[in-house]
């Protein structure tokens, strides 16, 4: 097979993983369902279509990062701002979208929450990742470390 045919299938097999991505959304309740079946940190991106911030981090940045393997120890949902404000307005830090949360129960069974708000890097979405990963396997007494845990529980 020639390099250049090659190079467009693979372009093409990215572009459907972006489009799948994006397309099939997580509810927060699935997730929250999921991750603690699979006793694993729930990340959550709240958002709208309307912003622009939101749409690259739900098209561009957290599909990269899945490609990448960087969301696999994870369970990943998704919240509309606007169709779902109930639930965002329970999740949400301040009123700036997008706002990505993570949430990951304790060993000692409390819930440890982190946020970043703003469009944001791979780079810095993998760190909050890995501070959920950390949080989960030893206690921390922070702040967010909380006793109500993720709504929903």
């Amino acid at each position: 097979m020639k390099p250049g045919i090659v190079i467009a299938r693979l372009a093409s097999l990215l572009v459907l993983q972006q489009a799948v991505f994006a397309a099939n959304p997580v509810s927060y309740q699935a997730g929250l369902k999921d991750a603690q079946a699979q006793q694993r940190p729930l990340l959550v991106l709240v958002g709208a279509t309307w912003c622009p911030g939101c749409q690259t981090m739900k098209q561009t940045i957290l599909p990269s990062l899945e490609r990448a393997g960087g969301m696999r120890d994870v369970t990943f949902a998704t919240v509309d701002a606007d169709s779902d404000r109930d639930v965002a307005s329970q999740l949400m830090r301040g009123g700036a979208i997008p706002q990505l949360i993570v949430f990951a129960k304790t060993p000692d069974g409390k819930w440890h929450r982190d946020q970043i708000t703003g469009q944001t890097s791979a780079d810095q979405v993998k760190s909050l990742i890995a501070r959920a990963l950390a949080a989960q396997k030893a206690p921390i007494a922070k702040p967010e470390t909380t006793t109500t845990g993720a709504i929903g529980n």
